[in-house]
């Protein structure tokens, strides 16, 4: 039996119909439908995000079915010559979990951060979510931050000021 619970693949800019899947297993597993589902990305968006470098998107397959997902960020920084990684979605479908899909996920990411020469990893948690929680201080240090989301005003498209 292998070590991974699911087989872990990155993915690239052929990989359309699981990206789809993966926002889907997103929006379910967040409760979040509408974030994920309301409004997707086009093709030539989608493909183009996943062809960078910097943007990493894993999945965890049983057959052809997203069983678990990362996204991850990566960001070159300023005070030193180094980069970091941050882990903005991971999510395993709720079937699955408690199989070590997270774990694997993340210990996919590791890897690819230690061929990017990456110093670290970094992932937020909500309060009340408990496993996430656990899975993290498993694997980490905890640092206790706060979180701001500072709103961004929309400008208007071109050619629509004054068609009000």
């Amino acid at each position: 039996m292998s070590s991974e619970p699911a087989a872990i693949r990155r993915l690239g800019p052929a990989d359309l119909p699981l990206f789809r899947k993966m926002n889907a297993l997103f929006g379910e597993a967040f409760a979040e439908p509408d974030t994920y589902g309301a409004a997707p990305p086009d093709d030539t968006y989608v493909t183009t995000l996943l062809a960078k470098e910097h943007v990493v998107a894993l999945v965890a397959l049983a057959g052809e079915d997203v069983v678990g997902a990362l996204v991850g960020y990566e960001l070159e920084k300023f005070e030193q010559a180094r980069r970091e990684l941050y882990i903005y979605d991971l999510a395993v479908h709720e079937a699955h979990r408690r199989r070590g899909i997270a774990t694997a996920l993340i210990e996919h990411l590791r890897t690819h951060a230690a061929e990017r020469a990456a110093w670290v990893i970094y992932v937020q948690a909500d309060h009340i979510d408990a496993p996430a929680i656990a899975l993290y201080t498993k694997l980490g240090i905890r640092e206790d931050v706060l979180h701001f989301d500072i709103a961004v005003e929309k400008k208007p498209s071109p050619g629509t000021a004054g068609s009000e």
